[in-house]
């Protein structure tokens, strides 16, 4: 029968897994490195795994397909559930942990809530709250986007300004791209426009060198908001080559 279904673009598709538990009916799965579909009977093609893909890599296709299985599906919904902690076992056996989507003001992960923290790192303390960091890896329906306040940064910025985290980073989350050398300017704009859209947005402040390329960053940003219908005051600082506020 014609009916909508899951469709996998393997050409954008990493193999980093972070779909793979927002599809309760367990349908999907990396083999090889590539996302795969392995019962189409257990796909109900509502597309819960769409949001979750950072590339883009899904889409909702209608086609022939097998019938949705709904008793196969509660089958395995049901023995998924039975399987403690399974949202954290697949991220760390099904994917690339490096994805894991992290907050670490809500987990004991946080340097700032250890005991054992070394008495001369104390005072230097990193003010990151959040992982991934790097645009190309986030995904917009991360909550820690929620009521946010925003830091774009260049990638050369934190090694260029001693003062990056007490200065800038503090109470913001992170995002950082190389507009020189990522080839990624299209695909930027849009991960962009997607998360000032899906997320009340507090602020925005936008980082980078003072060499001509790097001025790419304040544009990507710039368009980005465009796109996305928002109005968001934008605070746009210049870093020197030798790591002072122009």
């Amino acid at each position: 029968m014609k009916r909508k279904i899951i469709k996998i673009d393997e050409s954008k598709c990493t193999g980093c897994g972070v779909c793979v538990p927002d599809c309760r009916e367990n349908a999907l799965k990396i083999i090889n490195g590539k996302l795969k579909l392995t019962d189409e009977t257990l796909c109900d093609g509502l597309g819960a795994c769409l949001g979750a893909c950072p590339f883009g890599a899904l889409s909702i296709e209608e086609r022939e397909s097998k019938i949705f299985d709904h008793k196969k599906a509660d089958e395995n919904m049901k023995e998924n559930a039975k399987k403690n902690h399974k949202i954290e076992h697949t991220h760390e056996h099904a994917g690339c942990p490096g994805m894991k989507i992290i907050n670490f003001k809500n987990t004991a992960a946080s340097i700032k809530n250890t005991n054992d923290i070394k008495k001369e790192d104390s005072l230097t303390a990193s003010e990151l709250s959040q992982w991934p960091i790097q645009l190309k890896l986030l995904n917009p329906n991360a909550p820690y986007f929620k009521e946010a306040h925003i830091l774009i940064t260049a990638d050369c910025v934190p090694f260029s300004y001693a003062n990056f985290h007490s200065k800038f980073l503090k109470n913001k989350i992170l995002i950082i791209f190389c507009p020189k050398l990522d080839s990624s300017y299209e695909d930027y704009v849009e991960k962009l426009a997607e998360i000032f859209k899906i997320n009340d947005i507090k602020s925005v402040t936008i980082i980078h060198m003072e060499v001509p390329c790097c001025s790419a960053t304040t544009a990507i940003t710039e368009e980005a908001l465009k796109k996305s219908g928002k109005n968001i005051i934008i605070k746009d600082y210049t870093i020197s080559l030798r790591g002072e506020i122009i």
